[in-house]
């Protein structure tokens, strides 16, 4: 099983013998994740962040599942005097941001798992998942699919690139994927 969580989408598929079992795209991802953060900060902090913010906040401190107390300064705009302000935030107020976001994705991966043959179900407990996509960098993730799922969950070696790797490799071998690439 593949799971890429991008910016826009989530894209997940179940693969055997050369062919997609089972696959289906979640518009929740990334982008998502960024805006969750920036209404928590809005209603826990009356903080307005842009979206730059809000993604270095995923990207520094962001967790799927909290691991310490370490806090981190978020620099925005006081919602009710406008002026700037500065509040520092923890792992928790992350993860408690993300939670929506990522239990939208687990369920995803639930749906998956439950639309695929049984006779696949003991290859995905002794494959896992991989995750790729900017949104598998996230703290964690990986753990919390685990937790949720059972399977054994690892990150791709390169997960930003390896979608366009994996493209191009299936490109350079035509007559393997035929029946994949016409479809497409």
């Amino acid at each position: 099983m593949v799971v890429d969580v991008g910016g826009g989408t989530t894209e997940m598929a179940i693969m055997s013998l050369g062919g997609v079992v089972y696959s289906n795209s979640l518009r929740v991802a990334g982008d998502a994740m960024d805006h969750s953060l920036m209404n928590f900060m809005r209603k826990e902090y009356n903080l307005l962040i842009g979206d730059s913010s809000a993604e270095k906040i995923k990207k520094e401190i962001g967790t799927a599942i909290p691991s310490n107390n370490n806090k981190y300064a978020v620099k925005g705009r006081d919602i009710r005097s406008g002026t700037p302000k500065e509040v520092n935030i923890t792992e928790e107020d992350t993860s408690e941001a993300l939670n929506p976001i990522i239990k939208e994705i687990i369920g995803g991966i639930k749906d998956a798992l439950e639309n695929t043959p049984p006779e696949l179900s003991a290859d995905l407990v002794d494959m896992g998942m991989t995750l790729t996509g900017g949104g598998s960098l996230l703290k964690n993730i990986d753990k919390r699919f685990s937790k949720e799922t059972g399977l054994p969950v690892h990150v791709a070696d390169d997960p930003l690139a390896c979608v366009a790797i994996g493209t191009a490799k299936a490109l350079d071998q035509e007559e393997t994927f035929s029946t994949v690439l016409s479809e497409y």
